[in-house]
């Protein structure tokens, strides 16, 4: 069976805030989305795994605003370095541990990724949603890299030192507040010299611009829809998806259910059609070779049918349904995201590319 590597994954915040334990993910439970035995049942073969730390003392996501026709929650307030380093740290913890219960197996290259994603246990890539346990001099990165991260994501939905994040709001772009820092500049200069893999989701639409122009590593959202379907902040225009098209980049379907509705409602009532919307729309301007699959998994509503990793088998369903045929079904699922990685991190050296700004 073709396995699925998946772009974005929250398990770890769920081990964090959930008292989810290493063992519950190795022998299965009830307390979220994703686990062993469920991921082998739906076919998941490893994917990224986020590093997430939320505002202290904030309250989540405003639910119930987010069921409206319509809705703008408020960027929550920034987190302080010290803060997000601990936090940063306790993940890295609970990451070691899913490895030494054989769980997971870490990768730092795609050759690992690609060995190990067909194995008994999840390949796992280690990934930093919002870069806030970084300071300005980037000194951080040392540690982090040493401990296997190989993907960031300047900014989640709140502001950092490093670039500015999109609110969840609807309906809305993300041309939404200025550009990368020069703390944010460096910060990409940084991860292409070290090939650390640089994410566009949650960032705003000028930041996007601003990494596009700096760096020589193909672009990628790793957990993003497209905003012809879904008019939402959190999605990616067109003229955004051309520009990471043009680097021979990746984007990773969202399957978070108000990224997947035309009307942005943050409800599980959601056909699997409006995933398969999102689908064409993509390749139709990314290509066959620039679609992905990024879940949200452990950070999302998910779709009524799909409800946990397990339903990674009835979405293969539907793609074989749609036409999906075997050699793009492989596209989709893991072949992308690979080439992709080995572009970053295995070695074959970033090209600058032609942007194209429809």
């Amino acid at each position: 069976m073709t396995p699925f590597f998946d772009g974005h994954n929250d398990l770890l915040l769920k081990m964090t805030l959930r008292g989810v334990t290493a063992e519950d993910v190795r022998d299965g439970h009830g307390k979220g989305q994703i686990d062993l035995p469920r991921a082998r049942a739906g076919g998941l073969g490893g994917g990224f795994f986020a590093l997430f730390v939320p505002t202290p003392g904030a309250p989540g996501l405003n639910m119930a605003a987010m069921r409206q026709e319509s809705y703008d929650l408020p960027l929550p307030p920034e987190v302080d370095q010290p803060t997000a380093m601990a936090g940063v740290r306790e993940g890295i913890t609970h990451f070691n541990r899913l490895a030494e219960l054989g769980v997971i197996t870490p990768c730092t290259t795609a050759a690992q990724v690609e060995e190990a994603l067909h194995g008994p246990t999840l390949a796992a890539v280690l990934h930093m949603e919002g870069a806030e346990a970084i300071g300005p001099d980037l000194a951080e990165l040392d540690e982090l890299y040493a401990a296997g991260l190989r993907s960031i994501g300047p900014v989640w939905s709140r502001s950092t030192i490093f670039g500015h994040g999109v609110p969840f709001r609807f309906p809305s772009t993300s041309d939404i507040g200025p550009g990368l820092t020069e703390a944010g500049k460096a910060l990409v200069r940084d991860c292409n010299r070290r090939r650390i893999m640089i994410d566009l989701s949650h960032l705003n639409m000028k930041g996007l611009e601003d990494v596009a122009a700096i760096s020589d590593a193909p672009l990628v959202a790793t957990h993003s829809n497209a905003w012809v379907v879904t008019p939402s902040a959190r999605c990616l225009t067109d003229d955004e998806l051309r520009i990471i098209a043009a680097t021979g980049g990746v984007v990773g379907i969202n399957y978070g259910t108000c990224f997947l509705r035309p009307d942005g409602r943050f409800i599980s009532d959601c056909p699997v059609d409006y995933l398969l919307r999102h689908l064409d729309h993509l390749l139709s301007i990314m290509g066959e070779d620039g679609v992905a699959f990024g879940s949200d998994f452990d950070g999302a509503i998910l779709p009524n049918w799909m409800k946990d990793v397990s339903g990674l088998a009835p979405l293969r369903d539907a793609l074989v349904a749609h036409g999906i045929g075997e050699a793009l079904m492989e596209k989709l699922l893991w072949r992308n995201w690979m080439r992709v990685l080995r572009e970053t991190l295995g070695g074959v050296a970033g090209r600058r590319m032609d942007r194209v700004r429809g």
